[in-house]
């Protein structure tokens, strides 16, 4: 893509219980770029009319949720329910997807929900994009190294259940701007045809 291109428009469509899930949307975005779009689903699970337009119109959609007992917040998966309609018109088709979650616990079953987008994005006959960073898996590893969490899929993030989002692990962040970078990387290498490798 060159300088002169428009912007990769990556719409980052959450739902965030606590505010944990929406600084990690935050740094999707920062990472996607001057084109990224932060889309909020709301308390009963719904986006407005403007909001799915703006899905139908970006390159790149990442899917946002915090893990609850085992999986995405029955908000997100009202918006998903929702998201039938885009299906069966096929407007997602080809679009490149991505995802990302946080949960109190170390596990938390946090795999499920990227998963459960994965599948969603594959229903849409899109294409999932994978995290590119080496696990923080050795002695020397601390807590706020990108990818502490060893994730390949997408970034997880672990905050405990008492602590704000001002008090997110600075590792679990990088990690989803990381990951915003790279999705609108090659939504932008799709869009304009180049075969570079990524």
């Amino acid at each position: 893509m060159n300088s002169t291109s428009t912007p990769v428009r990556t719409a980052i469509v959450f739902h965030s219980g606590y505010g944990h899930t929406a600084r990690m949307a935050a740094a999707v975005a920062e990472g996607a770029g001057t084109g990224a779009v932060l889309v909020a689903i709301d308390p009963e699970g719904n986006i407005s009319d403007d909001a799915w337009q703006t899905l139908t119109d970006a390159d790149a959609i990442v899917f946002g949720s915090p893990t609850y007992m085992g999986g995405p917040s029955w908000q997100f998966k009202k918006f998903a329910d929702a998201s039938s309609k885009p299906w069966f018109e096929g407007t997602w088709q080809n679009k490149i997807f991505g995802g990302f979650t946080n949960s109190a616990s170390i596990n938390g079953d946090k795999l499920n929900t990227l998963e459960y987008f994965l599948l969603l994005s594959g229903q849409h006959a899109g294409i999932w994009v994978g995290l590119d960073i080496k696990p923080a898996n050795v002695k020397a590893s601390k807590r706020d190294d990108p990818n502490r969490m060893g994730s390949y899929i997408a970034p997880m993030a672990q905050t405990p259940a008492d602590a704000s989002p001002e008090e997110m692990s600075p590792g679990d962040l990088e990690t989803a701007r990381l990951y915003g970078v790279r999705v609108a990387l090659i939504a932008g290498q799709l869009r304009s045809g180049n075969s570079q490798s990524v």
